[in-house]
């Protein structure tokens, strides 16, 4: 498990919160694994009570099974949820590109193609969280080249079942980051084009990549998987 640094003035419940939600999504806390209240408390320094707390928010949003008299469980990937996730960032993005074909600062413009660069150099290294992060970081920059900060925020939050698909799936499939880099390259020049129906095509293509993704690590880790928001550990 990953032990992230303390920010300034955070809590000892936020600092949980932030360093079990990047271990789920980072899969450094695999899918159906077990979690020992004791290990997190000496792991993190903190009380039994903020660990109990983000524990029990985790579980509010579907990323941990708090069982009675068993204990606390990460949640497996629950494919009904990702399937969700993936169609709101659909419709969301879509709509996002073609506004930013309209026309949009040269600090974005710049920003996404440094972004590019990184993302580049981070799956050479094979850092695969960090490859994760500057994916994400692309996307929230055509947000913010539009003004829609908020929407984005917003849509974080539920693209974190969707998130662990994908971190997954970087470093497993052959070629993985090579494509994703490839579509955001043909994105960015989509938006640079001002062609807004290159644009709704190339990330109507790019979100259709996780169906193949899924199918084959299903076949790879099927106990990491739920089919139904009904099917429990």
């Amino acid at each position: 498990m990953t032990i992230l640094e303390w920010l300034p003035k955070e809590s000892a419940y936020d600092y949980a919160y932030r360093v079990l939600l990047h271990n789920i999504v980072n899969l450094d806390l695999a899918p159906g694994s077990k979690v020992s209240l004791k290990e997190l408390v000496d792991s993190f320094s903190v009380s039994r009570m903020p660990i109990r707390e983000a524990l029990n928010e985790l579980s509010r949003i579907g990323l941990v099974n708090v069982l009675p008299q068993r204990g606390s469980y990460i949640a497996k990937i629950d494919v009904q949820l990702v399937e969700e996730s993936r169609f709101m960032r659909l419709v969301l993005e879509i709509a996002v590109a073609k506004l930013a074909c309209k026309g949009i600062s040269e600090k974005y413009l710049e920003a996404m193609r440094e972004n590019l660069k990184e993302y580049q150099e981070a799956v050479s290294a094979g850092d695969y969280g960090r490859s994760l992060a500057l994916d994400n970081a692309f996307h929230q920059l055509m947000f913010l080249s539009i003004d829609k900060a908020w929407v984005y925020d917003n849509l974080k939050t539920q693209m974190i079942h969707f998130d662990r698909l994908r971190r997954l799936s970087i470093g497993i499939i052959e070629d993985k980051g090579e494509s994703t880099l490839k579509d955001h390259e043909d994105i960015l020049y989509a938006i640079e084009r001002h062609d807004e129906e290159m644009a709704e095509m190339l990330v109507t293509r790019h979100l259709a990549h996780y169906q193949m993704d899924l199918t084959h690590l299903m076949e790879q880790y099927p106990d990491y998987f739920v089919l139904k928001k009904s099917e429990t550990e």
